[in-house]
């Protein structure tokens, strides 16, 4: 469930603010730390495999709302994958990321899909399949559409990018903000909070006991 914070007002009224905890999953050098980077503080560099999970935060305005991601990239490591879904408590959405010059990296996905999946029920976290590395086309061994295809069958969201020269970065982490505030949209409204019942212990016909 996400948080919901008050921050600032608009002319309407108060602005409603919400937390988001975003996970970033695949296997080791698919770019979850570069894509993480580039969205946060508009870096590239190459990049050590993350050791356990880093830690993001990125706060914007979005249709009224402000909405911050605090993103989890997690290890993409074997070894740590018994680990990682210790990071994955609470999560409000997940992008599921492969490399498309790397098909063993989509084969891979679909085994880190599994471990979500134990930990979340259907439509609880929004998934976005995340095919990376697009500035490397020459060396594709995935195609777009076994890309689209897998994330329509699953229904998740799905884009191609690169962390490199920052192709759609933005663009898949604004889909995903907007998917989860279409969702709170839906939500029921909460009920009123109950109303205390009091008792006026000085109001007349009251009862009284005896011995």
């Amino acid at each position: 469930m996400a948080q919901t914070v008050t921050s600032g007002t608009s002319l309407e009224g108060p602005r409603p603010s919400y937390v988001y905890k975003v996970v970033l999953v695949g296997s080791m050098t698919v770019g979850k730390s570069s894509l993480a980077n580039r969205y946060v503080g508009n870096l590239f560099r190459e990049q050590l495999p993350t050791v356990g999970c880093s830690f993001f935060t990125h706060t914007f305005q979005l249709d009224e709302t402000t909405v911050r991601f605090e993103i989890w990239d997690t290890a993409g490591q074997e070894k740590y994958q018994s680990v990682c879904h210790l990071f994955y408590r609470d999560a409000q959405a997940a992008l599921l990321v492969y490399d498309i010059t790397d098909k063993q990296t989509l084969s891979r996905a679909k085994l880190w899909l599994e471990e979500l999946e134990k930990r979340f029920f259907p439509d609880e976290i929004v998934i976005a399949l995340v095919g990376n590395k697009t500035d490397l086309a020459a060396e594709r061994e995935v195609t777009t559409e076994e890309g689209e295809e897998f994330a329509q069958r699953k229904g998740f969201l799905f884009m191609e990018t690169s962390a490199k020269s920052n192709h759609q970065v933005n663009d898949i982490f604004m889909a995903v903000a907007q998917e989860l505030l279409r969702r709170e949209k839906e939500k029921p409204p909460k009920p009123p909070p109950r109303e205390r019942l009091s008792v006026d212990l000085g109001a007349k016909g009251k009862r009284t006991w005896c011995c």
